[in-house]
């Protein structure tokens, strides 16, 4: 390809962390308004549900986790394809025009069904910005940065997550539930919105350039073989979109069930909101580490010891009755979660090639933020029959099985 005056499209474009600095950096920090649009939800929209709108139902209470994670599983889907056919810019920038009115319609919404709409729209927002962000990083650094581009990334994300879950818990303890705490995703997706549009450049040219220097010829293949390779028939694959799922269907069923297990037993919203804040922040904290580690140790240990670390949490969580220990278990299922995040992302991307790399992630994050559906409606199904604690250990166990999953199926290097 090139340019109007002849030139090659890629000239002038080099790959790696230190060529591209300003653009990565310029990513991290549009990522991380991208997770505080999540974070203003982490403490208190289930607690909404139960003390403002008197839902009884634990299934009913975080329906609007199903509604997010279908919806942003489907963006997802679609956020791979929009990019190599639109370019990674305008599906950025698409993504947060859906997330603007999500803190307007929370603040004002005059009923349950109002947040679960504000929801849907807030995982179009998390699928195609958040999709972007981590695929563009991956695009500026080249292949032997991923696991650095993924953590830098998920580092941003998640610690503004942690970060907003704690301002959110002592707004409101302080203001209550609505509407101070909820002003704070008024600003991050102003600023989301106009930092995408005016100053974000798009990647595709560095994928050329990658493309280009690799000896192999592209395969010529549809999205439907990328799906189904992705999904089960390569088992490097396989092994990373089940664990994905199986990651955030865990941290689906935290987010809806652990503000009301801990409720129980008494715990105020302030308090709750330092639990709720303690794991995404160790997660996103510890992922510069975990993601460069993962360039040099391999993906699948830290896969599966990962999700082995998060079932202990998620056991230590449901089997104890202290704040001290809860708070323990936070930190041990952030630290599984640092290890196993940047680990699945960069494991996909070294087994697919850079023409459908964008797809084969978006199938990957299509598996994994479905989990986010299946894990809130499981763990409420469960906790209206057997209660809180049973939702909280059956998941800690298929955590566990997650893990030996990777452990038998997956294989170091692309696949």
């Amino acid at each position: 390809m090139t340019t109007k005056n002849g030139a090659p499209a890629t000239a002038g474009i080099r790959l790696g962390l230190a060529e591209n600095w300003p653009q990565f950096a310029l990513l991290v920090l549009i990522n991380a308004f991208v997770g505080g649009m999540v974070g203003i939800e982490r403490t208190v929209v289930p607690l909404i549900g139960a003390e403002e709108f008197h839902i009884a139902s634990t299934t009913l209470v975080v329906s609007f986790i199903v509604s997010f994670g279908v919806v942003k599983a489907l963006a997802n889907l679609v956020s791979g394809q929009l990019a190599d056919h639109w370019g990674r810019k305008r599906v950025l920038v698409l993504g947060w025009l859906f997330g603007l009115p999500v803190p307007f319609i929370i603040i004002a919404a005059p009923g349950w069904e109002w947040i679960i709409a504000a929801n849907a729209l807030l995982g179009i927002n998390q699928g195609l910005a958040w999709s972007m962000t981590v695929i563009m990083k991956v695009d500026l650094v080249g292949p032997r940065s991923r696991g650095l581009a993924v953590g830098l990334n998920e580092f941003a994300g998640y610690l503004a997550v942690g970060l907003t879950a704690f301002a959110t818990g002592y707004l409101a303890s302080e203001y209550g539930l609505r509407p101070a705490p909820i002003y704070l995703g008024v600003g991050y997706a102003v600023l989301g919105t106009l930092l995408s549009i005016l100053a974000v450049r798009d990647t595709r040219d560095h994928v050329r350039l990658e493309a280009s220097s690799r000896p192999e010829q592209p395969p010529q293949i549809g999205f439907r073989e990328i799906f189904t390779l992705t999904s089960f028939r390569d088992r490097n694959l396989f092994a990373a979109s089940q664990a994905g799922l199986v990651n955030n269907l865990n941290d689906g069923m935290s987010w809806g069930i652990f503000p009301l297990f801990f409720a129980s037993f008494g715990l105020g919203v302030e308090r709750i909101g330092i639990l709720k804040a303690v794991y995404p922040a160790t997660w996103g904290i510890l992922q510069v580490a975990t993601g460069p580690l993962s360039d040099r140790w391999g993906r699948k240990g830290l896969i599966a010891c990962g999700m082995w670390v998060q079932a202990a949490g998620l056991f230590l969580t449901a089997w104890t009755r202290q704040f001290e220990w809860w708070l323990v278990a936070s930190l041990l299922l952030g630290l599984g979660t640092a290890m196993v995040y940047p680990s699945l992302i960069a494991a996909v991307s070294d087994a697919a090639h850079p023409a459908w790399r964008a797809r084969a992630l978006s199938v990957y994050r299509f598996w994994r933020d479905l989990g986010y559906a299946i894990g809130a409606l499981i763990a409420g199904l469960i906790a209206d029959r057997f209660g809180l604690g049973a939702a909280i250990t059956s998941v800690a166990a298929l955590t566990f099985l997650s893990g030996v999953v990777v452990a038998v199926l997956m294989r170091e290097g692309s696949s």
